[in-house]
């Protein structure tokens, strides 16, 4: 247990807009002070924000384009975006037609929430009450104003947050620890849930929910913070928003773990209000397209080796103060084809469960926002462990008995800022790209749980074990087992959305801009590629299993039935056909696009299998068939590791 400490109380604190003047000496870091003047009350009641406009008012020419949220705050003439991109911020365009929106089909897992519509941060849960009259109770408008400010841009934003405020870093307190929930329900809480203790500070979220804040400057490379992301920018200097733009076109789409409204008005301002580690992450991923972007080609790359040492030694430093954006950075670093190792993966899982990713948080007292962003980064964490344990031949970390997190939903994205009908501002082409990212990235995370399934069922010590005692019976036992998980991931790939089908990838791809080599149809990017080669590598592994059992498990056991025999190979030959297949119709627009870190070894995974097929032939003739299309899998592979093709190929062969 810790040492008790004295500290001066953080939170809670009013939320006012932030005024408009020169920024002082004061570290980035520091805690706002916390008592407000009256002047301060006032200024929430009256309602003295920053100009987030309404769905009534128009947005600008890009922000249609993107369509994004247009923010302009008072006193400016462009938006948030528009000076971010430094581009003139004009209202020249008239709306496009409506368009048909992309909906997941009947029956899937993702679907839009009768009781509320999708939303953006920028958006409180009742409209309905963002602007009260001046009649109504002061409170009242106090409290919703406040609630609004929670989920819009803005320095206080954060304080509003659980696991991203600056200053603070949480800590679950579980069922089991010095801290007896029964007893904790006897502290005093303020109206903002908060009990100061001498450890640090309560924080009730429900009411079976309740996380220690502690301050930041007391962990260990706390005075670096702002040294190492000055260091970050300086090697990308001056292609930084040029690299973010890049990673939110082709990163960001099928992998959402960033809340790209609330990151993009927060890098307008300065840098220095992220970890450094999630910064460099993100450079150092998207830097891996630089030659596919017209603008940054013209330009020599940055030093990526050191921004990777910074990286490794920032990110260690966020362990000690842990927070979304650390889980943040270490997904994205794992995403390289370079950075798949298992260790840092169980790290990560340890934080996720002192944040309390593994909780439903579908209640707590949070802003909205963060809700959707913790549910996509818990599950981004269970794809992490759960990919990573089959490619490396590791047991899970993540536990169903230990899991409360819940299925995603439309409302989990709020990063789209018009609601469902607000189609006359958005470019179909937009539509279709976000959308269909959302599908792409919610229908990984359910073919995730299907893996874990397979892992569970036959991959386990005790599994084997089982099968292993079974003797004569085993092959049958495998069968057994099989057959439901085998339904299972047959009728996840019948369901698949259609614009998810390998044969209707690139559909509309090319009706928005795109940094990529000037827009050009074949420069927009699909990562549709990776969700299929994953559900392969589902298949193989199930397979894998089938095949194996087939051997006697001893010398003097008899050999299987012929007939069982016959039929197991020959659906793993099918497998294993479909599998190769699906390798060559891989475009240049596959393979140039984002794919999951677990790819290159699923695509080793193939071979894999090839190679048990064609050693466990009970014939030549099958055996030169297996040899054949294993030498022209690896020639398959050898063109797709091309430079100009996927880095994720390379090692594959």
């Amino acid at each position: 247990m810790s040492t008790p400490i004295s500290i001066p109380r953080t939170a809670p604190i009013p939320i006012a807009a932030k005024p408009n003047h020169a920024k002082n000496d004061t570290p980035a870091k520091e805690s706002i002070k916390p008592k407000a003047s009256s002047s301060m009350r006032s200024l929430i009641v009256d309602g003295d924000l920053p100009n987030t406009r309404t769905r009534k008012d128009r947005p600008c020419d890009a922000c249609r384009r993107r369509k994004s949220k247009c923010v302009i705050h008072e006193g400016q003439v462009a938006c948030v975006l528009c000076k971010f991109h430094k581009q003139d911020c004009t209202f020249v365009q008239s709306p496009q037609p409506r368009k048909r929106k992309l909906v997941p089909e009947e029956g899937k897992e993702v679907k839009e929430d009768s009781a509320a519509k999708r939303r953006s941060p920028d958006r409180p849960e009742e409209p309905s009450k963002r602007r009260q009259p001046e009649s109504s109770n002061s409170s009242t408008c106090a409290g919703s104003l406040i609630e609004d400010m929670a989920n819009i841009g803005g320095p206080a934003m954060l304080k509003r947050t659980l696991g991203l405020q600056n200053d603070r870093y949480s800590q679950y307190i579980g069922p089991t620890t010095d801290f007896e929930p029964s007893l904790l329900d006897l502290s005093h809480f303020d109206p903002q849930d908060e009990s100061l203790l001498s450890r640090g500070t309560l924080r009730k979220v429900s009411d079976v929910d309740t996380f220690l804040m502690l301050p930041d400057y007391n962990t260990p490379g706390y005075e670096h913070v702002i040294e190492d992301s000055d260091a970050v920018e300086a090697i990308v200097t001056p292609h930084g928003p040029a690299l973010i733009d890049l990673y939110f076109h082709v990163i960001h789409p099928s992998f959402p773990i960033i809340q790209k409204t609330v990151f993009l008005e927060k890098y307008a301002r300065s840098y220095q209000e992220f970890s450094p580690a999630l910064l460099a992450a993100m450079y150092i991923l998207a830097i891996n397209w630089w030659d596919h972007s017209e603008q940054l080609a013209k330009s020599p790359r940055p030093n990526v080796r050191e921004l990777e040492r910074l990286v490794r030694t920032s990110l260690a430093d966020a362990m000690y103060r842990p927070k979304l954006s650390t889980i943040q950075a270490g997904l994205l670093l794992s995403q390289r084809p370079e950075g798949d190792q298992w260790a840092p993966t169980a790290q990560l899982v340890a934080i996720g469960q002192e944040l309390g990713l593994h909780l439903d948080c579908s209640t707590w007292k949070i802003p909205l926002w963060e809700r959707g962003l913790r549910k996509r980064l818990a599950w981004a964490l269970y794809m992490q462990d759960k990919w990573g344990s089959l490619i490396h031949g590791r047991p899970s970390h993540i536990f169903a008995s230990n899991w409360a997190v819940r299925s995603l939903t439309w409302n989990d994205f709020p990063d789209d800022q018009s609601d469902p009908g607000d189609d006359n501002d958005r470019e179909d082409g937009e539509v279709l790209e976000h959308e269909r990212g959302r599908l792409l990235f919610t229908e990984m995370v359910s073919l995730s749980q299907l893996l874990a399934e397979v892992l569970e069922t036959f991959y386990t010590l005790a599994a084997m074990d089982n099968v292993t005692r079974a003797g004569t019976s085993g092959t049958h036992m495998v069968l057994s087992l099989a057959k439901p998980v085998q339904l299972k991931l047959k009728e996840w790939f019948a369901a698949l959305p259609v614009c998810l089908k390998m044969e209707n990838s690139h559909t509309n791809l090319a009706s928005s801009p795109s940094p990529l080599s000037n827009g050009s149809q074949g420069s927009r990017l699909s990562s549709t590629g990776f969700l299929h080669l994953s559900y392969f590598a589902t298949e193989i592994t199930l397979h894998r299993r089938i095949v194996r059992s087939l051997t006697p498990a001893g010398p003097n056991l008899p050999p299987v039935d012929p007939y069982i025999l016959h039929i197991c190979r020959s659906a793993a030959k099918t497998r294993l056909i479909s599998a190769m297949d699906f390798v060559n119709r891989l475009t240049p627009s596959h393979l140039r696009a984002f794919w999951y870190f677990s790819s290159k070894t699923n695509f080793a995974l193939i071979g894999t299998f090839g190679s048990l097929l064609w050693a466990t032939a009970p014939g030549k003739e099958e055996a030169d068939f297996y040899r054949m299309r294993l030498k022209e899998y690896r020639w398959t592979l050898g063109v797709v590791r091309a430079p100009e093709s996927a880095r994720m190929v390379k090692g594959a062969a």
